[in-house]
């Protein structure tokens, strides 16, 4: 009786019954993805963190990015096992590596774009679709970097054509940040561009008291604005997830 009076009195109170999430996506990649610690001090965020601010309460987003991880560290660190045996019937899986796949001076980092990254990226494919769950690639975000004459450089290598591939090989949705990234930074120019990643000056934060300047991880406008372009590229796909989308 208790029980019954006090779902009654929720319905009054509120005028609805909470709806529960009905699919589960969840997010495999490196810090410009990741959920930040500390937002109160902290200028910095994931685009993958705001992303559940651009979806119904159809959608649970599990944010398993993890800084400064590669493919290949998220591998050997036995991180992607502890996501996979998360997965189930219906999930989705979002993948975005790359940052730190470059990284050649670490070897417990670098993958070769042309053999271990794709190789990597397949085996994602593969274990998810083995759990009936639905990967989608993502090529990583662009990072800030203009020449001279104000045009916006590509600093990614093969690792964005990389993973076209891959999608394309085992045709695999793929959402283009990459491509989406450098079309919003360009456009913000040279100095419009800073608020979009980590910029602060001498004081601003208590985290950095002399001032920061990141070309390659996003403030809280950036993430934003990154979440929202993932939103809407997904909203506008054919994958049955998009109606799940909101787009501001």
């Amino acid at each position: 009786m208790r029980a019954r009076f006090a779902a009654v009195l929720g319905l009054t109170l509120f005028g609805f019954a909470p709806r529960h999430a009905t699919i589960t996506v969840h997010m495999i990649g490196d810090s410009t993805m990741a959920d930040k610690p500390n937002p109160e001090t902290n200028p910095e965020r994931g685009w993958g963190q705001l992303l559940p601010r651009f979806v119904d309460d159809q959608i649970l987003v599990r944010n398993h990015a993890v800084n400064g991880r590669s493919t290949k560290s998220f591998i050997d660190e036995q991180k992607w096992s502890a996501v996979s045996a998360e997965l189930h019937a219906g999930d989705y899986v979002f993948i975005q590596f790359g940052h730190n796949d470059e990284k050649t001076e670490d070897s417990t980092r670098y993958t070769n774009p042309a053999t271990t990254f794709r190789e990597n990226l397949a085996r994602f494919v593969r274990d998810s679709r083995a759990k009936g769950a639905i990967p989608v690639l993502f090529t990583p975000i662009a990072r800030r970097k203009f020449s001279a004459d104000g045009k916006l450089q590509a600093t990614h290598g093969a690792y964005p054509e990389a993973v076209r591939a891959v999608a394309t090989s085992l045709d695999v949705p793929l959402i283009d940040l990459e491509a989406l990234t450098s079309t919003l930074v360009q456009g913000a120019g040279v100095e419009g561009s800073k608020k979009l990643y980590v910029w602060t000056a001498p004081g601003e934060f208590a985290m950095y008291p002399e001032g920061h300047q990141d070309d390659t991880h996003l403030s809280v406008t950036g993430a934003m604005a990154v979440a929202r372009l993932a939103a809407r590229a997904i909203n506008d796909s054919a994958l049955p997830l998009g109606k799940h989308f909101r787009v501001r």
